[in-house]
Formats: C-alpha cells, sequence, structure tokens
C-alpha cells in the first residue's frame, strides 16, 4: 500500500519528488506515466482487513448504538463509544494491555477510516478511563449481547457452563479485591483476583463476575446461577460445572430452586463408584468415543428424579505403535481398572439433576 498525502503539505513534497520517480515526464499529461518501481518506497502502510471485519462485527452487534445512548457525550475531543471500539477491536485484532494498544497496536491499522479517529488522539490514560466509563453499564451490555448472540448467531441458552478462574497482579492493586488465594498461574508471591465465566455450549460469552482472590471456587455458584437467571429470564436450562463446586449445600439449593445442573463428583468420593464404573454391564454411547451410565444412588437404592448419579468414560483407541499413558489414565482409580486391555479412560461420575 502506498503512502497517500492528505495534506497539503505532502502533496507539495509529492509533487517535488515525482520528477525523480517519474524520470522527469510531465505530470499534467493524460498520457501514462513509467514508474520506476524500484525507485518507490514503500511506507506508511496500514492493516485494514481484521479492523473493519472488528467494526462491523460492533456495528452488527449494536454495541455502538447501544453506548451512544447510555453514555453522555461531554468536552472529550473522543467520544466515549469510539474508544470502547478501538479496545474491542484491539481485543479481537491482537489481544493486549491498554498501554500496548496505545503506544504500538493503534499505529498498525487503519483505524482513522471507520472511526475517523486520528492515531495521535490514542493514549493509554483515555483507555483506561474509557474502561472506568463502562463499568457501570455492564449489566446492561451483557444482557444486550446474550440477545445480539442469540439473533445473530442462533444461540440456544438451553446449557450454560460455568467456571472460575484467576489473575495475579504485581504491584500495588485494590487491597479488597485483590488478596492471595489458590493461585492457578503459580504466583505464590502475587495477589489475585478470581474470575467467574458463564459461556454456552458454543463457547460465546453469556456473563462474568469478579470476586476477591481468596473466594472458594464453591460459594459462588448461588450468585452466579441466580445472577444470570435475573439477567437472563428464568429458562429451561441446565448448568455444567466441575467438581470444585460441589458440595452438598450447593446441591440442596439447585434442587431446591428446582434447577438443572451436571456437576463434577469430588475426588474424595470416587471411592463410592468404583464397582459399578468396573461393570462393563449398562453403559450406553451417547457420541463418539464418548460412553455414559446412570449409577445406583448411595443408599444402593435408585436414585430418585432430582438427584441421579451420571457416570461417563471415554473410550481412547490409540495408534497400535503409541505406548498407553496408563498412569495418566487411570485418574485415580484402582490398579485393576487401568489395564492396558481395556483401553478406556474411566472419568469420575457427574451428579446429574433434570
Amino acid at each position: 500500500m502506498f503512502k497517500i498525502a492528505t495534506s497539503a503539505q505532502g502533496r507539495a513534497k509529492a509533487r517535488v519528488l515525482a520528477p525523480a520517480v517519474t524520470a522527469g515526464a510531465c505530470l499534467d499529461s493524460c498520457e501514462p506515466v513509467p514508474v520506476h518501481l524500484g525507485k518507490v518506497p514503500l511506507e506508511g502502510s496500514r492493516a485494514f482487513g481484521a479492523v473493519w471485519l472488528g467494526w462491523l462485527l460492533w456495528r452488527a452487534l449494536k454495541v455502538d448504538t447501544l453506548l451512544e445512548r447510555s453514555m453522555r457525550v461531554g468536552r472529550e475531543t473522543v467520544r466515549w463509544a469510539d474508544s470502547i471500539a478501538i479496545l474491542g477491536m484491539a481485543r479481537l485484532c491482537e489481544p493486549s494491555s491498554e498501554l500496548h494498544v496505545a503506544e504500538r497496536w493503534c499505529r498498525t491499522p487503519a483505524l482513522e477510516d471507520p472511526l475517523g479517529v486520528p492515531e495521535e488522539a490514542i493514549h493509554d490514560a483515555r483507555l483506561h478511563r474509557s474502561l472506568d466509563r463502562v463499568l457501570p453499564g455492564k449489566a446492561a451490555i451483557e444482557s444486550h449481547l446474550v440477545e445480539r448472540f442469540g439473533e445473530l448467531f442462533d444461540l440456544d441458552y438451553d446449557l450454560l457452563l460455568h467456571g472460575v478462574t484467576s489473575t495475579y497482579f504485581e504491584g500495588k492493586a485494590d487491597a479488597q479485591l485483590c488478596t492471595r488465594g489458590y493461585p492457578r498461574d503459580h504466583r505464590l508471591d502475587c495477589v489475585q483476583a478470581n474470575i467467574a465465566l458463564v459461556v454456552t455450549r458454543e463457547g460465546m460469552p453469556s456473563g462474568y463476575e469478579i470476586f476477591p482472590g481468596n473466594t472458594a471456587d464453591v460459594s459462588v455458584v448461588e450468585e452466579i446461577v441466580s445472577t444470570m437467571w435475573a439477567r437472563s429470564g428464568k429458562a429451561n436450562r441446565a448448568w455444567v460445572t466441575d467438581r470444585g463446586t460441589a458440595s452438598e449445600d450447593n446441591l440442596e439449593w439447585l434442587n431446591h430452586s428446582r434447577r438443572s445442573y451436571v456437576i463434577g463428583t469430588p475426588k474424595a468420593e470416587l471411592k463410592c463408584w468404583w464397582r459399578q464404573i468396573e461393570d462393563c454391564a449398562d453403559w450406553r454411547p451417547i457420541r463418539e468415543e464418548v460412553e455414559v451410565k446412570l449409577c445406583r444412588g448411595r443408599d444402593n437404592a435408585r436414585a430418585d428424579v432430582s438427584r441421579n448419579d451420571l457416570s461417563i468414560r471415554c473410550v481412547v483407541r490409540p495408534d497400535p505403535g503409541q505406548a498407553l499413558p496408563i498412569d495418566r489414565t487411570g485418574l485415580g482409580l484402582p490398579q485393576r481398572l487401568r489395564t492396558p486391555a481395556s483401553i478406556e479412560m474411566q472419568c469420575q461420575p457427574w451428579t446429574l439433576s433434570s
């Protein structure tokens, strides 16, 4: 892409340099002019495709309309809605910090074409203040995106997956939010905050919440489920989460509120299911290499309709010339279940409610 002279000074400079490039040919003539390509420098190029796609998606989701309607315009030289759009496109094209976006990334794409924002008007302080401006409207934005995702991509919110992760901070941080806790990043020297994320079966985000870094996963289930139900409506949907959120109190609350769920069984309870998992009877395939089995309750009676125990296993078919990693496929099961003859990876049972 050639650099285009958009200012009077640039056009004057280009006219002075033109004779050297065109070997002295007359520029006012309509005749073809020979150009020495070896003397034409390539400079000031801008990436356009990715930011244009991001801008089309931004407008298709109608986020620009939502922000313009909800954010009051003041004396700022760049509208807050445009600054937030820049952050959104940067997250799509090159996820990085606001400092990197301001100092490096915004110098490479053609942001001025779709947004009309000159690159010299973008700096890290403006981008950080944009996050503060948009935070009060978090719930409204999430509800808006859930609706637009469903309309544009025909998403089904009948099943939602919930998980908790963490992010650590180096240096000064909010003392009430950033505390020491279970370090998923293995950074024992840093404080952290926990992030609870809810996504659809396709992986599209439905919402998130922030908790102090010392918050246990098991303590956020009720708040997350209640918040998502209040925000997205009480449609018939099932919740899927891992064993870190399993507790008798959570199961009792989910059953009492008549919510469907699938929760992983804690490792300490696996011994209750070894015999039933070992039994080859009643396993039913639900998709390629995945089988399920409905097990009996802990009181040795059939589980009732509100609380069933579902065991899941993955049938592994490795390359015949490849060694089977027996230690990894066992997942804590007895040695008799980890024989290479079965070539099966036994997975922990899940608590299923319908």
